[in-house]
């Protein structure tokens, strides 16, 4: 694109009653699935000393939304199964905050790495795991609908970079098998017809998030999820640690930028996320969370910890998502033993100093936020076929334009006061040698008319 040095001769911008910056939902979320077990060991939280119920802390500290995750049959643990989901759901609707189910589908932890099928699914073909999976999820949902605990948000499976409900001889370290798309479409379209059919059924309506872990994994695998059919969710969720991402924060900033611009119809989250405050330990037990976790500009502290989460949440912001969940937060250190040894590997990660006692992190829904303003990229239609927008805000994507009425338009949310360059063409080709001016986003919604 070709940049005007004086903006008004190729774009005029006037305001408009519109989207305020804060029309949309914003997700401060914490995955508290820990805490019941946490508590059955003697864990106790607090702000000032004096024990707490967690959820009314959480609450409190201006979260709005809890992350559960759910397994099919784990005989291996009493947690994590539907029971313990339903008494932490009845505790997080009780202090007013909404619940994501993340549906693993699987009797063991699913991630990134390993997808592994349930056991009772194992041997059934394509087409009856697709059932299972179908009538596990909307007999799941109807029976918590049952209880007036409805979740807000479905996850259908959980960091899925590997092909859902994978082979059961799976070994740590194997490589991952290349994704059979023609089944794992099946198998995520069952899952997404249940929730639909539940709202449908019980005249709720769940969002829907589809999650990959690390944000240099995204892209490529929701191209190939497009290119096999699911559609029909509406989250694209996003897990980011340092220690296993090869993107730095401007990286996954990128990231979520073209992903919002590609998938326009779909809100982003960054849905896991951690930070230390400390590389000390109460435990025995290794903490995952090192050196290799964190970022120079936070070390390890937990005024570090805090600003890192404030920053992810602003970057989120700017770049056009909604929201960031915390991985975990109150999976402190008790005398129980996981499969990993008596403590706990995060203790180091969580809101609670090693005596129970909230951190500055736990706040950080309460910090000060730039939100976006919603503008429209409006150009009239004078008998063009297609137009398409590009600019460095779309991160150089070239994005169709929308006909609506006499015009085309485009919508996307903006953080105020940013200087960006767009121009328009008919074809995405000729966008490179298309008229393009500077922009200053106003702090409040408006349109931008050529």
């Amino acid at each position: 694109m070709r940049l005007n040095t004086i903006a008004a001769t190729a774009l005029s911008l006037s305001l408009l009653t519109g989207q305020s910056a804060l029309a949309r939902d914003y997700y401060f979320g914490s995955d508290l699935s820990y805490v019941n077990e946490m508590e059955d060991c003697g864990a106790t939280y607090s702000r000032t000393g004096t024990p707490e119920d967690v959820y009314g802390i959480f609450k409190s500290s201006g979260a709005n939304l809890v992350r559960l995750r759910l397994w099919n049959d784990p005989k291996w643990t009493p947690y994590s199964n539907l029971a313990d989901v339903t008494k932490a759901m009845r505790r997080a609707k009780a202090a007013g905050l909404p619940v994501l189910l993340d549906f693993h589908y699987s009797d063991d932890w699913a991630d990134g790495e390993k997808q592994l099928v349930p056991a009772a699914w194992a041997t059934l073909s394509t087409d009856e795991q697709a059932e299972a999976l179908y009538r596990f999820t909307y007999d799941t949902l109807m029976t918590l609908h049952a209880e007036g605990l409805m979740p807000d948000q479905v996850q259908v499976g959980n960091e899925t970079n590997g092909e859902m409900m994978g082979d059961l001889s799976w070994k740590e370290g194997q490589a991952k098998k290349p994704i059979n798309w023609d089944r794992n479409a099946r198998l995520f379209k069952a899952g997404i017809k249940a929730v639909r059919d539940a709202g449908a059924k019980t005249g709720t309506t769940p969002r829907i998030m589809l999650h990959i872990a690390q944000p240099e994994n995204v892209e490529s695998w929701f191209l190939n999820a497009t290119r096999a059919g699911i559609t029909g969710y509406d989250l694209i969720g996003i897990s980011y640690y340092k220690k296993w991402s090869k993107m730095d924060m401007a990286g996954l900033g990128a990231v979520i930028n073209r992903v919002r611009h590609t998938y326009p119809d779909k809100d982003i989250v960054v849905v896991e996320t951690a930070y230390p405050f400390t590389d000390k330990h109460l435990d025995g037990n290794v903490n995952l969370m090192g050196a290799d976790s964190t970022f120079s500009a936070y070390g390890f502290s937990p005024e570090g910890q805090a600003r890192y989460l404030h920053d992810l949440m602003q970057l989120t912001l700017d770049n056009g998502g909604v929201g960031v969940v915390y991985w975990e937060p109150a999976w402190v250190s008790t005398k129980c033993k996981t499969r990993w040894g008596s403590g706990s590997n995060w203790e180091n990660a969580t809101f609670f100093d090693f005596d129970g006692k909230a951190l500055p992190a736990l706040d950080w829904p309460k910090a000060a936020y730039v939100y976006p303003v919603e503008m429209t990229f409006r150009v009239r239609d004078e008998g063009q076929t297609h137009l398409y927008l590009s600019g460095d805000f779309t991160g150089g994507l070239a994005v169709p334009m929308t006909k609506q009425g006499g015009d085309f338009v485009y919508k996307s949310w903006l953080r105020p006061g940013t200087r960006l360059i767009a121009g328009v063409a008919t074809t995405p080709e000729t966008l490179k040698d298309a008229p393009a001016s500077e922009i200053t986003v106003p702090d409040k919604a408006g349109v931008i008319r050529p």
